[in-house]
């Protein structure tokens, strides 16, 4: 029979469960950008979708505001970040500091199953580029994100892959914003010639092609500070 303290553990442990499934669930949500900047979300919707109280929600929502990727206002509630030009810029540039050293230390451990899976997600990629809709549009953002993640997996740094995930979700907001074309937010070539300077050793052309690749998301974004205008000047003929 288990004890009153075991108990206590056991729901302890299913709340921290239930938590973090919600919290993915919405990060997910929010890089493959079916949740919009701005959307918001309700502890009392929140709970309602996933099945348990509004206490998990009002968890999970805290636990994603952390990361940046949810704004809790005071008596508005909670909802999808909405990134400023310069906070945009601010992620692309940690994009820049830390990825090069992520693909070092994943370039020093990797195998060659390792390099078949970067090459299978790449072919996913393309494939997925190659078709219509909004739901193959979605899983294309995805696996564009999960090259940059597959690669901080592979370094074996825990830490820098949960910063990974931040940063990735962070940027598909970012992109959902400010994005101005309608191919990938992520090269698909890109990602291929990074793979074949792995591949071949030549890990200051990674980095450099990574540096280049990150520098090319951002520069397709229109970053431009917009003057806000009140309801009678935006109207004004």
């Amino acid at each position: 029979m288990k004890s009153t303290s075991d108990a206590v553990l056991s729901a302890d442990d299913s709340a921290e469960t239930s938590t973090q499934q919600i919290r993915d669930a919405i990060r997910d949500a929010i890089v493959e950008r079916r949740l919009s900047p701005g959307t918001k979300l309700s502890e009392a919707d929140v709970g309602n979708l996933f099945n348990v109280s509004r206490t998990l929600a009002r968890a999970a929502l805290q636990a994603l505001s952390y990361e940046g990727l949810v704004s809790v206002e005071k008596n508005r509630g909670a909802f999808v970040a909405y990134p400023s030009p310069d906070e945009a810029r601010q992620i692309f540039a940690a994009r820049r500091l830390v990825e090069p050293g992520i693909l070092r230390e994943a370039a020093a451990r990797i195998t060659p199953s390792q390099i078949q899976h970067l090459r299978q997600l790449l072919l996913e990629e393309g494939r997925l580029m190659s078709e219509r809709g909004q739901s193959a549009r979605r899983a294309e953002i995805k696996a564009s994100g999960d090259f940059h993640l597959m690669l901080a997996q592979i370094s074996g740094n825990a830490i820098m892959q949960r910063f990974m995930e931040e940063l990735v979700a962070r940027s598909s907001l970012v992109i959902a914003l400010y994005g101005q074309s309608t191919v990938s937010s992520c090269g698909h070539t890109e990602h291929g010639d990074i793979v074949a300077a792995i591949e071949h050793d030549d890990l200051d052309t990674a980095c450099r092609l990574m540096v280049h690749h990150i520098s090319h998301i951002e520069a397709d974004l229109d970053l431009r500070e917009r003057k806000s205008f009140g309801l009678k000047e935006a109207f004004a003929i």
